[in-house]
């Protein structure tokens, strides 16, 4: 047996201490209260922001819906129809200014902008009729009878749908308008800052108005018999409902409402590939949705729980979705990771590059379940990561700028040598001490120092002409279960079955190539040359991420090569944490 690169990756075998230890940690939480979700409708920010947009189109897909409802949404996010609808399957809402339909714009799926020259303007000027209704029904009835009514709702009137009439780009147009429909009481009104103006896509034909204050307008698309509902928005297509506001009175914010399952859905085959193991699809269900519901509220100043990016978790809907990742979230629905009764934060990257870190070693603070674990299970796919093994470069001018302009209080003249001067128990650097050329010393702590002022994508690395890393101590799951040198190693085999491996064998392939003997209670790794190659610092590591919770590519390994399920998966990189299930599936 071997143990590949600096830190025990593995080919064939994998060297394992104590795995039956690793997956039976005693499960903390049995005296806590059950853990109980307040809401399991999520808002998701979908355009905000710089991405705020002047208008917003939603389609029906095909068989998944026939026309929207209209409303808002109360404090429990629940969606409050007002009565008002539309059978039309293609819509637009817009800020209610005077825009012109682009329809080159949007990816190619045209969207209003604000102006008054083009081939089909919207205009912000309308009269209104003198009364006013309790429904919207009866408000849709008058306006039928004129050519461009439409109701709009004002949530500040005792009887709140109105009707408009016609669209101008001027209010002395409206005016003029006005006086020849000759309607008593009739007035000439423009949107304020609030006003949202829903029309049919591609035309300027108002099918309805929402005045509402700083409350959003809610949109919901009606089903077909009982099928789930799916809209195109840019392109994706999405489960839920909508909501629109225009903060501050700028262009609208856009906001997914959707349910935490069908969230999941949408995230999955986004966060993993749609064809890999059903195990570990469920691993990353469990942590997607616990990570959601613990993150509820991220982007609270904003008016939204969560964004669709790598801040948060990619979300992009249905497109990829298939039904072995759909069966991993229903398998899995309603369960969450959870620490003494509260969701864990179940934080996930590609890969750890042959061990995860305590958590407080990447970022602040301490959580007692994120602890780093050596990992031998990526080693099984080393191939199949893209980038797994890099390696930095940088002539000692090149380095020596870097540090200037990115680390705080880095004054040192030219830098003379790199070294590793502190490991963590899973043997990441997690200390690096720069030398320049008058001796001078300056110390990078911690993940952001580091990666920041060496340039590596994670912890996981050595400085080359240093010494061969093997870790102090062999370890399990945490540093109380310490494997002295001279106890029994363990490995699993090539048919996942534990077997005995004697110390004497185990041996490392150091940097340059040679393979070297390696006792269990060898070197730090600490110390050693300056790490200047054909005169530049040459910095070898592994892994892709933060290297803290889940490793996504461990997670594959585990249910492909070893036929573990999603529980051995979670259990593992989560350090005594339960599995709650918190509604029937």
């Amino acid at each position: 047996m071997r143990l590949t690169g600096k830190w025990a990756r593995v080919s064939a075998t994998v060297i394992m201490v104590c795995m039956l230890a690793l997956l039976t940690t005693p499960i903390a939480g049995s005296n806590y209260e059950p853990f109980r979700p307040r809401f399991t409708t999520l808002r998701i920010g979908l355009q905000f922001g710089s991405t705020a947009l002047p208008s917003a189109n939603l389609r029906n897909v095909d068989g998944y819906g026939r026309g929207f409802d209209f409303g808002f949404f109360d404090g429990e996010r629940d969606f409050v129809p007002i009565g008002a609808f539309t059978s039309e399957t293609a819509i637009t809402m817009a800020m209610d200014r005077n825009m012109v339909w682009n329809p080159s714009a949007a990816e190619g799926r045209g969207e209003f902008r604000e102006g008054t020259s083009g081939n089909i303007v919207l205009g912000a000027f309308h009269v209104q009729h003198g009364r006013s209704f309790a429904t919207f029904e009866e408000a849709r009835a008058l306006a039928n009878q004129h050519t461009g009514g439409f109701v709009r709702y004002h949530s500040g009137l005792s009887e709140p749908f109105l009707v408009m009439i016609g669209q101008h780009t001027t209010r002395a147009a409206a005016e003029t308008a006005m006086a020849n429909l000759n309607i008593p009481g009739a007035s000439v009104c423009s949107g304020t800052a609030n006003t949202i103006t829903v029309v049919r896509t591609g035309t300027n034909v108002i099918l309805f108005e929402w005045e509402a204050g700083n409350t959003p307008l809610g949109v919901r698309p009606r089903p077909i018999g009982n099928e789930n509902p799916e809209t195109w928005f840019r392109g994706f297509r999405y489960n839920g409902a909508f909501s629109y506001q225009r903060r501050d009175g700028g262009l609208l914010t856009v906001i997914n409402m959707v349910d935490i399952e069908d969230y999941v859905k949408g995230i999955l085959p986004y966060e993993m590939s749609n064809t890999w193991p059903l195990e570990a699809l469920k691993a990353q269900a469990l942590t997607a949705r616990t990570f959601a519901i613990r993150s509820l509220g991220r982007h609270a100043s904003q008016g939204f729980d969560l964004c669709v990016e790598v801040h948060c978790q990619v979300y992009r809907g249905r497109g990829l979705a298939n039904d072995r990742t759909d069966r991993a979230v229903d398998e899995t629905r309603g369960m969450f990771v959870t620490f003494e009764g509260r969701p864990a934060e179940t934080v996930y990257a590609s890969s750890n590059g042959g061990a995860s870190e305590n958590v407080e070693n990447v970022w602040v603070e301490a959580r007692p379940y994120l602890r780093g674990v050596l990992d031998p299970f990526e080693a099984y796919v080393v191939r199949r990561i893209a980038g797994y093994n890099w390696t930095v470069r940088h002539t000692p001018a090149a380095l020596t700028e870097r540090l200037r302009t990115r680390i705080t209080g880095f004054n040192l003249s030219t830098v003379a040598a790199v070294r590793v001067t502190r490991r963590s128990e899973t043997g990441n650097a997690i200390g690096v001490t720069i030398t320049d050329v008058n001796g001078r010393t300056h110390t990078l702590n911690g993940r952001s120092q580091i990666l920041a002022g060496l340039g590596t994508p994670t912890l996981r690395f050595d400085v080359a002409g240093g010494a061969v890393w093997a870790p102090a101590q062999l370890v399990a799951n945490d540093p109380a279960q310490v494997v002295p040198g001279d106890t029994q190693l363990f490995a699993i085999d090539g048919s996942g079955n534990t077997v005995a491996v004697p110390s004497a064998n185990m041996r490392a392939i150091t940097g340059d190539g040679n393979v070297t003997a390696v006792s269990p209670g060898g070197a730090s790794g600490i110390g050693g040359g300056t790490g200047l190659v054909d005169g530049q610092f040459t910095i070898h590591g592994t892994g892709n991420g933060h290297q803290v919770g889940m490793s996504q590519w461990g997670a594959f390994a585990m249910a492909h090569y070893h036929n573990m399920d999603f529980r051995d998966i979670i259990h593992f990189y989560f350090t005594g944490v339960e599995i709650t299930e918190t509604y029937q599936r």
